[in-house]
């Protein structure tokens, strides 16, 4: 085997046993590469050999990194693993609050508040909490409240490279 190939199989098992996204620097300074293009390249080699041979997993750019996750075909599989999981995790009062701060952000709970027309602070706090929002500074108005946004976990939790790939608002189906 080629120390290419090698590298190849080292770096699927690093994505493999990862939680987080993996940035190119990390994965150079972990196989000992002298540059990140050398990383990209190799990341870029895998994706495309697991993509060629039909498989149920596959590589994806997720907020700025590299990581290993199942097939998008197979997605519906997947959801019903994990149907109680996420449900236990995120309300729908956490999805709809989520949403509003991932949409409209920066922006303040008063806002979030009028939006949903419901008192807020539990469920921003909660947001917070699992590290899915954060604050990311303060309004210039009487009182300066905190302003709102969402975070890397965000991104990485809904699978998203940066906010640049939610879905267009006109482009979503309100029931």
């Amino acid at each position: 085997m080629s120390d290419e190939g090698r590298l190849k199989l080292v770096l699927e098992a690093l994505l493999f046993a990862s939680d987080e996204p993996l940035t190119l620097r990390h994965i150079r300074d972990v196989l000992g590469l002298e540059d990140a293009r050398v990383a990209r390249r190799l990341a870029d080699e895998l994706r495309e050999e697991l993509a060629a041979g039909r498989r149920g997993i596959q590589i994806e750019e997720v907020a700025g990194g590299y990581r290993l996750m199942s097939n998008r075909e197979y997605a519906p599989y997947v959801e019903q693993l994990h149907k109680a999981e996420r449900r236990a995790r995120l309300s729908q009062a956490a999805l709809e609050t989520l949403a509003i701060v991932a949409y409209r952000q920066p922006i303040h709970r008063a806002d979030i508040e009028a939006i949903r027309g419901v008192q807020a602070d539990a469920v921003v706090r909660n947001l917070q909490e699992q590290g899915l929002i954060r604050v990311v500074g303060r309004a210039d108005v009487l009182g300066r409240p905190f302003l709102y946004g969402t975070t890397k976990r965000f991104l990485e939790t809904f699978g998203l490279n940066s906010l640049d790939d939610l879905p267009k608002a006109e482009e979503l189906q309100i029931p």
